[in-house]
């Protein structure tokens, strides 16, 4: 369950002096802990926390969600189960960062960078990103969201967005979460890093 397994590793946080989310020792931590959760069920996570579960989507806000392109004939891979950055929104639908698409080193760096964006240092419900695909584009040190920008369908959206809180940021990066289909994610995270170097 997702609260069961959250909850669980701020526990363990606790337990060892770590702070969620507010200092790099503390984020190194979570996310070596997180990479030792060997499997995780998606469709139980979806389930299993009517609390932080939404339909509405706020830019800035981190979510997981089931997923089933419009367009996936036509795609090379995609994610059946994305964690989401929400962006900008159009009529229908909106743009995210999803952070599946790199490999974790990738994602570690990326997060770092971007915790310099973020609305606050409380690391609670007011906390968001402040980013746009814009800013994003504008500075190097961002340049692995590239291959992670991806267009969102709701009425392809197969699920209710399940919140993750932003002291939880840094194990939800690396929980095995991602689903890809139509190929394994070391071809996707391959072809993320040319992106990224292009």
């Amino acid at each position: 369950m997702a609260s069961y397994i959250f909850d669980k590793l701020l526990t363990q946080g606790v337990r060892a002096g770590q702070v969620p989310a507010r200092t790099q020792d503390a984020r190194a931590w979570y996310r070596d802990t997180a990479k030792n959760v060997k499997r995780v069920n998606q469709k139980s996570m979806i389930k299993s926390d009517a609390e932080r579960m939404t339909q509405r989507i706020l830019p800035g806000n981190m979510y997981m969600f089931s997923y089933n392109p419009k367009t996936k004939i036509q795609l090379p891979y995609y994610d059946r189960f994305p964690l989401v950055f929400p962006f900008d929104s159009f009529s229908g639908g909106f743009l995210g960062m999803n952070l599946h698409y790199l490999p974790p080193t990738l994602r570690a760096k990326l997060m770092d960078e971007l915790y310099d964006l973020v609305s606050n240092e409380r690391y609670d419900e007011t906390t968001k990103l402040r980013i746009s695909y814009g800013l994003l584009n504008s500075a190097r040190k961002y340049r692995y969201f590239k291959p992670c920008v991806k267009q969102y369908l709701f009425s392809h959206v197969q699920s209710s967005f399940m919140y993750i809180y932003p002291s939880e940021w840094d194990m939800a990066l690396f929980l095995p979460t991602e689903r890809f289909s139509k190929a394994g994610k070391d071809k996707v995270w391959i072809d993320s890093r040319k992106i990224a170097r292009a």
